[in-house]
C-alpha cells in the first residue's frame, strides 16, 4: 500500500533563504519518514499530475490563502494544517480578510511558541497547538573566557534579511554606541528593502564596528553564528524565530527585542531583553554582556535551560503526531484539531 501524500505550501523558496523556508524544508524532512511529501509555492501543483494530497500543510495565512481555499473547495473532507508566521499572528489576522478566512478553513492551526496562542481569536484556539521549531546542536567555539580575552574580535551577529519587520536599523544605530573594545557587529542578510541596504552600506562606511555581510548560505551562517559571542534579534514581530533556536542550540546567548514572540521562545524571566527600537539600550546590553562575566554566564545558563525545547526529535514527534491524528484517529479524538465542519 502506497504511503499517503502530504503537500506543503511554502510561499518562501530555497532562494529566499529565510526562516519560513527553513520551517518548510525541515517539516518535509521529518514527514518523509512516514509519508510522500512535496513542497511547492502553491496548490494545485502542476508537477503533481492530478495526484491530490491527503493532507495540505500551508505556511502563512495570507500568502497561502488562495492555495488553502482551493484545496478545501476541491477536497472538503481532507484535512489542512495552517502554520502561522509572525506577520500572520501580529499583523495579518487582525486586518486581512484572506488571512482571517484561512484561520476558519484550516482544520488545525500551529503556532511556534506559547505566546502565539493568545493572538488567535478565541473561536479558533481550540484547534491550535504549539510546536517549537528545532535545530541540530553545534558546539560553541568561544566559550572559554581566556580565549575570548586574547585580543581577537568579539563578534555580535544579527541574522535576518533587511526588511522593516526585522528592524535592522536599530542594530546599525547600536553599532555606533557600543564601547567594549574589539566588539564587532556583523549583519547577515539580503537587502529586501533597498533603502535599508543603502543604510547598511552607509553604516559600514561610517562605523568601523559594523560589517554587513549580505546574503550567506544557511550552513555557512550557522558556522559563523557558533563562532560568535552574542546573537541579536531586534524584530518588531516574530512568530517563533529560527535564529533564536539556532543560537540557543549553538550555545550562543541571545539579546532580544522585548516582544511577545521572543518572550514565548526565551521565557518571561530571560535577562537579555531590550525595548523594541531602542538602540542605546541594545548597546548598553551588548557592553554589559561582554564586560560582565557573571551576566554573560547568566544568559548562557538561561539559554541552555531552553535548549531541550528545541530538540529535532521533539519537533519531529509533534509534527508526525499532528498529521497522524488528522489522518487516522477516530473522529471523536479529532475535536482539538477539526474546525467544526463535517469532515
Amino acid at each position: 500500500m502506497q504511503a499517503e501524500r502530504l503537500h506543503i505550501v511554502s510561499p518562501a523558496s530555497a532562494e529566499a533563504n529565510n526562516g519560513n523556508w527553513q520551517s518548510a524544508r525541515r517539516w518535509a524532512r521529518f514527514l518523509r519518514a512516514r509519508y510522500r511529501v512535496t513542497v511547492a509555492s502553491g496548490w494545485p501543483d502542476p508537477a503533481a499530475n492530478g495526484d491530490a494530497p491527503d493532507v495540505l500543510i500551508a505556511l502563512h495565512a495570507r500568502r497561502s490563502a488562495a492555495a488553502l481555499a482551493a484545496y478545501k473547495l476541491a477536497w472538503p473532507r481532507r484535512p489542512a494544517i495552517l502554520l502561522l508566521t509572525g506577520t500572520d499572528l501580529y499583523r495579518d489576522i487582525r486586518h486581512d480578510a484572506s488571512a482571517q478566512a484561512s484561520l476558519a478553513r484550516a482544520d488545525a492551526l500551529v503556532v511556534l511558541q506559547p505566546a502565539g496562542l493568545a493572538e488567535l481569536p478565541s473561536a479558533w484556539r481550540g484547534k491550535a497547538q504549539v510546536i517549537f521549531q528545532s535545530a541540530a546542536t553545534l558546539r560553541h567555539t568561544v566559550t572559554d573566557a581566556q580565549q575570548r580575552d586574547r585580543g581577537q574580535f568579539r563578534d555580535i551577529i544579527m541574522i535576518g534579511h533587511l526588511r522593516a519587520e526585522k528592524d535592522p536599523a536599530t542594530f546599525m544605530r547600536a553599532a555606533a554606541l557600543v564601547t567594549v573594545p574589539r566588539a564587532r557587529l556583523l549583519h547577515v542578510g539580503a537587502a529586501l528593502e533597498p533603502e535599508l541596504g543603502r543604510l547598511a552600506e552607509a553604516t559600514q562606511t561610517s562605523c568601523a564596528r559594523y560589517r554587513w555581510l549580505g546574503n550567506v548560505a544557511h550552513a555557512a551562517t550557522r558556522q559563523r553564528l557558533k563562532r560568535s559571542d552574542l546573537m541579536v534579534i531586534a524584530s518588531l514581530m516574530e512568530g517563533g524565530a529560527n535564529v533564536i533556536i539556532e543560537a540557543v542550540t549553538s550555545g550562543v546567548p541571545v539579546l532580544a527585542s522585548d516582544i511577545g514572540g521572543n518572550r514565548g521562545m526565551l521565557g518571561d524571566d530571560y535577562a537579555g531583553y531590550f525595548p523594541t527600537g531602542d538602540a542605546a539600550a541594545l548597546a548598553r546590553l551588548i557592553d554589559r554582556s561582554l564586560s560582565d562575566t557573571a551576566f554573560y554566564d547568566t544568559l548562557v545558563a538561561q539559554c541552555a535551560a531552553r535548549a531541550p525545547l528545541f530538540a529535532p526529535a521533539a519537533e519531529q514527534a509533534a509534527v508526525l503526531r499532528l498529521v497522524d491524528n488528522l489522518l487516522h484517529a477516530p473522529e471523536a479524538l479529532l475535536a482539538p484539531y477539526m474546525n467544526g465542519k463535517t469532515p
